[in-house]
C-alpha cells in the first residue's frame, strides 16, 4: 500500500490577466473537483493579491488537499494534487490552456509512501 498519488502541474506562458482572476482560478478548482470526484472539507481558501499579484487557494479534501499559486508576472501558475486513493486522469494540458492560454504544461505524478 502507498500514501496515495501527488500530482506536480505547472502552467507556463499563460495571460497574466487571467492568472489575476480569482474567479477563473476558482472555477478551475471546482472543476478539479467535480470532475474527479473530490470532496472538499469545510470552505476553500482563496485569495487574490493586489495588482500585480497573483492569486493563492487551497482546498482541504476529504482526500488530502488541492492546491493553486499564479505568478502574473512570469506567466505561470503552479498547482499540486494530492490524493490518498487513486483518480482518474485529468486534461490539466487541454483546460490549461482554454482558461489561461498556457503554452506549455509539465505535469509529474508522484507514488507517496513507496519504499
Amino acid at each position: 500500500m502507498t500514501g496515495g498519488c501527488e500530482w506536480l502541474v505547472d502552467a507556463h506562458g499563460c495571460d497574466p490577466a487571467a492568472l489575476r482572476d480569482l474567479e477563473r482560478v476558482r472555477a478551475l478548482l471546482d472543476r478539479v473537483v467535480r470532475e474527479l470526484d473530490l470532496h472538499v472539507v469545510g470552505d476553500a481558501l482563496c485569495h487574490a493579491f493586489p495588482d500585480p499579484g497573483g492569486v493563492t487557494a487551497l482546498y482541504l479534501l476529504r482526500e488530502s488537499h488541492l492546491a493553486c499559486h499564479t505568478y502574473p508576472e512570469s506567466g505561470l501558475a503552479t498547482f499540486n494534487l494530492y490524493c490518498c486513493r487513486e483518480r482518474p486522469a485529468f486534461p490539466w494540458a487541454a483546460v490549461l490552456r482554454d482558461l489561461f492560454g498556457a503554452e506549455r504544461t509539465a505535469l509529474q505524478s508522484i507514488a507517496r509512501g513507496v519504499p
